[in-house]
């Protein structure tokens, strides 16, 4: 468990050591919806034991999956209800999760019973309509009971559904995948295409449980033929690239650094945070590169002499989404002007990502302007630590505590109980490749 105020202070002697990052967590929500609605039992290895992971993993408890503890939370035994789930007893939580909550909503509004689905305070000012438009153009009756327009709490009303062909307004994974999950249980072709590729995991999941899916040559189009039923086969999830975000920028940043982060995931939809710091001039190695139906393989960063600035091109956006908050921090200690922009999705995450960004940078003596999709950053000017609020957002918490290994003085942030819901185990790992 995280605590609620997290103090640290600069990394004099550099980050040093090897550690394995939790488990992915957007394909930690996939596995545990598709095999709850599978036939037969599969054993799940190195799920993400976060809040928000557990959250869908109980939700799908309550529409009938079995779950058979292993030797670790992380690994257990996940029996499935053949695609004949029974009504939930209690509403369903879903925590701080909007990727639970908008896939679980394609699923649950194809089948034939009422549910309801609530959140946490900052889960109910989340945009819902991006998937109950889709869904509604399937004949799904999904009404959204939140305080603001269009937000949680989602009253469903499940039905059979009808196949569509849905163009994506805007690029995004999460509304993607909550049409194929509808369109999985419908009858005939469902299909989406989207105005740049997203992060793929959907698809490659869909392959690994059986259903037939089909993706063109350019990626932007994606079909599912349903109705089709999951068959559970055993999976392991690979370490979570957005979590080892965190320790690429401050081992890029704390001069005399040298880690290794032990199987994460390598997929190419998720891989930008990579290629960006490269760009900057971060030295970014991988090593035993593996394919088992989701690439992985060790990646060890050593500090660069320097970082540069750069311009976070709009393609790579949809695909660096989770991670800008800490390129803004690597940005921060570069030599020159990093831009970011076309980023407007980062006003409604888990917090406006956009202002508390810029306003904690700010804090921290940055030179930053901001914009209405995004900021550019000055870097290069020395940073102090500062006493800041994360605001209940967990990315924004850890992005400045990397900060604070390379800042003067000490860096404190508060409300911190929130990193749980990605990255359990962070504050043991911070205290082990900061104590070496």
């Amino acid at each position: 468990m995280s605590s609620d105020r997290i103090t640290v202070t600069r990394a004099s002697r550099g980050l040093h050591g090897t550690i394995t990052v939790p488990g992915d967590k957007s394909i930690s929500h996939r596995v545990a919806i598709l095999g709850a609605l599978g036939k037969g039992s599969m054993q799940v290895q190195n799920y993400l034991c976060s809040e928000d992971c557990i959250n869908t993993l109980k939700a799908m408890q309550q529409l009938g999956a079995r779950i058979t503890p292993g030797n670790t939370p992380q690994n257990f035994t996940l029996t499935g209800t053949g695609m004949q789930p029974c009504a939930p007893q209690h509403d369903i939580d879903c925590g701080n999760s909007g990727t639970g909550m908008r896939l679980m909503a394609g699923v649950l509004a194809s089948l034939p019973f009422r549910s309801r689905m609530f959140g946490d305070e900052s889960l109910s000012s989340r945009p819902m309509k991006r998937i109950i438009d889709p869904l509604a153009s399937m004949g799904a009756r999904i009404t959204a009971c939140g305080k603001k327009p269009g937000c949680a709490p989602l009253e469903i009303e499940g039905c059979k559904l009808a196949p569509v062909h849905y163009e994506l307004p805007m690029a995004s994974a999460q509304v993607k995948s909550a049409v194929l999950l509808a369109g999985m249980l419908a009858t005939g072709t469902t299909s989406v295409h989207q105005p740049a590729i997203t992060r793929d995991h959907t698809e490659r999941l869909f392959e690994h449980f059986g259903i037939p899916c089909t993706v063109s040559e350019n990626g932007l189009d994606v079909a599912v033929e349903g109705p089709a039923i999951p068959t559970n086969k055993d999976i392991t999830v690979p370490g979570d690239i957005s979590s080892a975000a965190f320790w690429l920028v401050a081992a890029s940043i704390v001069p005399g650094s040298e880690i290794t982060l032990l199987n994460v995931g390598l997929n190419p939809t998720r891989d930008a945070i990579i290629t960006v710091l490269r760009r900057m001039g971060a030295d970014i190695r991988i090593n035993n590169r593996t394919e088992c139906g989701e690439p992985y393989g060790d990646i060890t960063v050593c500090a660069p002499q320097k970082l540069v600035g750069t311009e976070i091109l709009k393609p790579e956006i949809p695909n660096l989404i989770d991670e800008i908050p800490v390129l803004a921090v690597a940005a921060a200690f570069a030599e020159g002007t990093t831009s970011i922009r076309n980023a407007a999705e980062l006003r409604v995450k888990e917090s406006d990502r956009i202002a508390t960004v810029v306003g904690n940078l700010r804090t921290m003596g940055s030179a930053v302007e901001e914009f209405a999709d995004g900021m550019e950053i000055t870097g290069g000017t020395p940073l102090h630590g500062a006493t800041m609020d994360c605001y209940g957002d967990h990315r924004i918490a850890m992005s400045f505590l990397m900060a604070g290994l390379q800042a003067e003085g000490e860096t404190t942030l508060l409300n911190c109980h929130s990193i749980n819901t990605s990255y359990p185990g962070f504050e043991e790992h911070l205290h082990l490749l900061t104590s070496c």
